[in-house]
């Protein structure tokens, strides 16, 4: 092949699914052709550990890597802003360096929008983000005992097992401290029940492993703002609860560059068929939590890494096999799974077919060390395989 033939795939985002894409496409494609990676940050933190950070037992050097080690493997990788997307013509602009893509991959994932809900951010912690989580930590090292509270500030948002895994590892980190007779734990929920994609099922059983723990459970109560003074949470049912120590998930939205683009359908995220990852526009892919893909159920598929990573490798041999020629591409089938952590060492975990009709075909194994050690190894080899 000649020079002329030369293409250029442009991956926007360096988490989970922008980091799996350009790994594949390297591989896959010949080394004339560019892989360019885009983040504005310059090293890739696994966020799934994020909640071993709230807890103490990993620091955030430990769960990063510089995503300039991707250039050894011939990735170029382009550490700015996104500031421009234009998807019909597949030219970006990112920190004032103009980059045109033959294939163009969204990977930009969901922006947290904690100043959606008033007071929020000043009054709690957040779970989503490296600051929320090690200002949780310093603050649960002075707590005394108190009211410590949970909450969802909107009914969709990235890995559902999240804050109830957090609610389950904060009770175990009170008993580990004596403190647990003296703290009150409660999760308020934007949403009807955990889980409630995975099904009624799964979503009983996750309820049953909060409340077992003595964790007060408030489904359906959408916080409206946050008193900082008085430490009081406000709800559209006209309800309200105190606490003297906050944790959330914020609401999320796509990031501006991508609805300023006009990639965003009615329900603000990108729309994409559903197995082949490719947008409306002709060679622009999306994957992971920037997209929305309607289920059968009448909700999206959740946004999750393992669907982030599952897409990346489907949309990464589609480009590749429209680059190259020959054979049908892939297809993304909907199937994922998670673990939750528990507390005590422990960790159950929930797998299947998030695209089966007419519900989702999930199970859930108990918690057990198994899972949970079994976590921790995934973590190592995550960390290992793609850098």
């Amino acid at each position: 092949m000649g020079q002329a033939m030369q293409k250029t795939v442009v991956v926007l985002g360096g988490g989970i699914g922008g980091l799996v894409a350009a790994n594949e496409l390297r591989k896959a494609l010949p080394r004339q052709h560019r892989v360019v990676l885009v983040d504005r940050a310059p090293a890739h933190l696994f966020l799934p550990s994020l909640l071993w950070v709230m807890t103490g037992r990993r620091e955030i050097p430990a769960i990063s890597r510089p995503l300039s080690r991707l250039q050894r493997k011939g990735i170029e990788v382009v550490t700015a802003e996104v500031e421009r997307i234009d998807p019909a013509t597949r030219e970006v602009v990112a920190g004032g360096q103009r980059l045109t893509a033959d294939f163009l991959l969204l990977a930009l994932g969901a922006d947290l929008a904690p100043e959606a809900v008033p007071g929020l951010s000043e009054a709690g912690f957040n779970l989503y983000s490296p600051e929320g989580v090690l200002g949780l930590r310093q603050a649960m090292r002075s707590f005394a005992g108190g009211r410590l509270v949970l909450l969802t500030a909107a009914p969709a948002y990235k890995c559902p097992a999240a804050p109830y895994e957090a609610a389950l590892l904060l009770e175990a980190e009170c008993r580990r401290r004596g403190l647990r007779e003296r703290t009150d734990i409660a999760l308020y929920a934007a949403e009807p029940g955990p889980m409630g994609v995975a099904g009624p099922e799964v979503s009983r059983a996750v309820r049953q492993m909060v409340e077992g723990r003595g964790i007060a459970y408030h489904p359906q109560h959408q916080v409206t703002a946050v008193g900082v003074p008085e430490r009081r949470l406000s709800f559209a049912n006209g309800l309200s609860a105190d606490f003297d120590l906050l944790a959330y998930v914020p609401p999320h939205r796509a990031p501006r560059v991508v609805q300023e683009a006009g990639l965003v359908g009615d329900g603000g995220w990108v729309a994409v068929d559903r197995h082949r990852m490719e947008t409306r526009f002709p060679g622009v892919y999306a994957i992971g939590d920037v997209v929305s893909i309607p289920l059968a159920l009448g909700k999206p598929l959740p946004k999750a890494g393992v669907f982030a990573e599952g897409q990346a490798r489907v949309a990464a041999r589609n480009i590749a096999t429209a680059i190259l020629g020959g054979g049908e591409g892939s297809r993304f089938d909907g199937h994922g799974e998670c673990f939750i952590e528990a507390g005590d060492g422990r960790a159950g975990v929930g797998r299947g077919d998030f695209y089966a009709e007419p519900l989702p075909t999930v199970q859930v194994r108990p918690p057990a060390r198994r899972w949970h050690l079994s976590k921790v190894l995934f973590e190592k080899y995550w960390l290992w395989r793609w850098f």
